[in-house]
Formats: structure tokens, sequence, C-alpha cells
């Protein structure tokens, strides 16, 4: 006769096999999925992105949050999912919220001193 009790090193094999395709095929694809999540929510006017049908073109606008408005040639846009993004090329800087929008803040110039030969000198006294 046999026994109707539950064996655990029967069920035991297949508890490995599933923490093995956690650790190797689940957890690596969620964290993919949530680089590409934050990646998305963060494209904005002017950033150079690739496809998913592998073309390359600028951002134009940003309709909502599911659309993009993206130039692939000059004068030519196409609405686009943001999930067809595949990759961001370049990023354009973030305004400074200190400045107002439109303003581009100049690099400070650095201020040589002049070097004034003894011609120019008699020069100003003469003056």
């Amino acid at each position: 006769m046999s026994q109707g009790g539950f064996d655990i090193a029967a069920f035991m094999p297949l508890v490995m096999i599933f923490v093995i395709f956690y650790f190797l095929l689940i957890r690596p694809q969620q964290k993919k999925v949530k680089e590409h999540q934050a990646m998305l929510s963060a494209v904005r006017r002017g950033d150079k992105v690739v496809t998913n049908g592998g073309l390359i073109g600028t951002i134009s606008k940003v309709t909502s949050d599911t659309e993009v408005l993206v130039e692939i040639a000059e004068n030519v846009k196409v609405r686009i999912a943001k999930a067809m993004i595949a990759e961001v090329l370049s990023k354009t800087e973030a305004v400074n919220s200190d400045e107002p929008q439109g303003v581009v803040a100049k690099p400070e110039e650095k201020k040589t001193p002049v070097k004034r030969t003894a011609k120019a000198k008699t020069a100003d006294k003469k003056d």
C-alpha cells in the first residue's frame, strides 16, 4: 500500500527551477523595463532618439504622456508612441530654474591684464 502523504523531495526540483528562472530571466527583465520607463519619462524636446524601427530623429514636441513628435528629416515630422523609442542618443541640457525661459547664460569671461609697453605709457602721459 502507498501512503498519501506530501513528499517534499519530489517538489524541490520545481522550486529550484523557479528560483533559477527568477534570478536569470524575470528579475533582469523587470530591471530593464524599469530603466526603459525612466528613460521614456525623461525625454524632452531636442533629444536625439532612435525608434524601434531604426529611424533616427530629434524630438520636436512632447504632445502627451504617450506620444511625441519626431523630426526625422528637414520639415518631415512623424508622430510616434513614446513606447516605440528604443534609445536616446543625446540629451539636451536642462534649463536652469533661476533664469527666465529662453535666456542662455553666458560663460564668465576671464579678464587678462593688458601688458603695456614703454611707448604706450609715455603716450598716455602726454594726453
